[in-house]
């Protein structure tokens, strides 16, 4: 489970970042990046649609792989940052490991600033 400082909870911050984010895309996500600036913890969510299944047992199930794999690199996430993860449909036929990869890769080459 992530700490409770990581965790980005609430509509009206999940809108925030979603109006004024920069969108990197991979295969099987979405990733929403949202500079705050300052010297507050990086915060993360994730959006998991029923697109991806009707089934919660299968969304409940990737959003979990999420955010192990999140958890696994909270060191790597900078200072100030906001990241919402946007499952795709394609992101239940991967296994664990290739979701994993995806996510740390995703987390060291996040979308370029826009000063």
């Amino acid at each position: 489970m992530l700490p409770r400082v990581n965790r980005l909870t609430g509509k009206s911050n999940f809108d925030k970042v979603l109006k004024g984010g920069e969108i990197l895309h991979t295969p099987s996500l979405g990733l929403v990046v949202f500079r705050e600036g300052g010297d507050m913890p990086s915060r993360v969510g994730f959006i998991i649609s029923n697109k991806i299944s009707k089934k919660a047992v299968v969304r409940n199930r990737v959003r979990r792989i999420l955010r192990e794999a999140v958890r696994e690199n909270l060191l790597l996430l900078p200072k100030g940052v906001i990241f919402i993860f946007l499952a795709k449909r394609g992101i239940i036929d991967r296994s664990v490991e290739e979701i994993s990869g995806e996510v740390k890769r995703s987390l060291l080459h996040p979308a370029p600033r826009n000063d």
